[in-house]
C-alpha cells in the first residue's frame, strides 16, 4: 500500500508585527537602548503573524483543517484519526485534539502529538504508521503554533537577555495535511535522530510537574548558539544516510523544505548539505520560526507549483533534540 498527503493547507493570523517594533517594545519594558534593527539583522527576520488575544493555537490548526476538508471535498466524519501535532498546546490537558474535534464536528479517534519544531512531521509520520498497520483509513495532522506566546516581554539583565533570544524568532502559524492511501508515489522515505542529551540546550519549561505554576519558566529560554552547533555537526550524516538509502540526489528533488530558525541559521545548514538554494522555500524573512507549522506553510505554498511523479525533501530540526527526514512523492 501506498501512503501519501492528499490534501494540504496552512492558517496565518491577520495581525502583521515588523521586528522593528517587537524590538522597540523589548527595550521599552526593559529599560534598554538597542543599535536599531538589531533584532532584524541579527534573525534576517523582517516581519511575522502574532495572533490576538482570544486566538489559540487550536483555532489555527481548525482553520488550516477546514481549507484541506474543503479542497479535497471530504466530510469531517470522513476522518477516522485526528493528529493534533504540535509544540504549543491551548492547555495542559486534555488534548487539544478534542478542541479541534469539537470544532470540526468529527468523531475520529482524536489526541495530540509533540515533540517541539519536529511535531508536525512525527504526526504524518504516526498517521501512515497506523494507516499501513489497517489501524485506520484516512487521518488529518494539524498544527497550531501559537510560540510568540513565550515570548519574553522584558529582560533584566544581560544573561536573560541571551537566553531569551531565541524567542524573539518566533511567529505562529496553523497547516493540516490530510493522509491515506495513494495509487503510487506517496511517502517513499523517513529516517530520523535523536540526541536526547542535549534536551536542555532548549524549550519552554514550565506547566509540567517540573515548574507547574509561575510565568518565569513560561518563557522560552535557550542556547541559539549551542542548538545550531548540534544540528551543524549531525545534519550532514542524516541527509548523505537518506541519499544512500533513496539512490535520490539533489536533481531529483523538485523542492528541498527545511525548518527554518534564522535566516543565518538556514544559510549555513544548506550551505553544510549542501542543498542548491534554488530547491529552498524561504519563510523565515517575512513569518520567523513557525516552530512545527514551518514545514506545513512550505509545503501549502510549494504545493501548487508540484505535479505527479515531483519528490519533495523535508528536513527537520527539533529541541530535545531531534532530526527527521521525509521523501514525499506527489501521485
Amino acid at each position: 500500500m501506498n501512503v501519501g498527503i492528499t490534501g494540504i493547507a496552512h492558517a496565518l493570523p491577520a495581525r502583521e508585527v515588523r521586528t522593528e517594533e517587537l524590538q522597540e517594545r523589548v527595550a521599552a519594558a526593559s529599560g534598554l537602548r538597542l543599535p536599531p534593527r538589531m533584532f532584524e539583522q541579527a534573525t534576517g527576520i523582517r516581519r511575522r503573524r502574532v495572533v490576538a488575544d482570544g486566538e489559540y493555537a487550536s483555532g489555527l490548526a481548525v482553520d488550516a483543517a477546514m481549507k484541506v476538508l474543503a479542497d479535497t471535498g471530504r466530510d469531517p466524519l470522513d476522518i477516522d484519526l485526528l493528529l493534533f501535532a504540535s509544540a504549543t498546546r491551548d492547555m495542559v490537558e486534555p488534548a487539544t485534539a478534542h478542541i479541534v474535534q469539537a470544532a470540526l464536528g468529527s468523531r475520529a479517534h482524536a489526541m495530540d502529538v509533540t515533540n517541539a519544531c519536529n511535531s508536525f512531521l512525527n504526526g504524518i509520520d504516526l498517521a501512515r504508521s497506523m494507516i499501513l498497520a489497517g489501524r485506520c483509513r484516512r487521518a488529518l495532522v494539524v498544527t497550531g503554533e501559537t510560540p510568540t506566546r513565550s515570548m519574553r516581554p522584558r529582560v533584566d539583565d544581560l544573561a536573560q537577555a541571551r537566553s531569551a533570544f531565541a524567542g524573539y524568532t518566533f511567529g505562529d502559524a496553523g497547516a493540516a495535511v490530510l493522509i491515506e492511501p495513494v495509487p503510487s508515489g506517496g511517502i517513499l522515505d523517513v529516517d530520523a535522530e535523536t540526541h536526547s542529551e542535549h534536551w536542555p540546550a532548549g524549550g519552554i519549561f514550565g506547566g509540567g510537574s517540573r515548574h507547574p505554576r509561575g510565568d518565569e519558566h513560561t518563557y522560552f529560554t535557550g542556547d541559539g548558539h549551542r542548538l545550531r552547533r548540534i544540528f551543524e555537526e549531525i545534519g550532514f550524516g542524516l541527509v548523505e544516510r537518506v541519499a544512500q538509502r533513496t539512490g535520490f540526489g539533489w536533481d531529483d528533488y523538485a523542492r528541498v523544505l527545511v525548518h527554518q530558525v534564522t535566516m543565518p541559521y538556514l544559510d549555513r545548514f544548506a550551505e553544510i548539505i549542501g542543498v542548491p538554494r534554488d530547491k529552498l522555500e524561504i519563510t523565515v524573512g517575512e513569518l520567523g520560526n513557525l516552530a512545527s507549522a514551518t514545514l506545513g506553510v512550505q509545503l501549502a505554498r510549494v504545493r501548487p507549483h508540484l505535479g505527479p511523479g515531483d519528490r519533495v525533501l523535508l528536513v527537520g530540526l527539533g529541541g530535545g533534540v531531534s532530526l527527521m527526514t521525509m521523501v514525499w512523492e506527489v501521485s
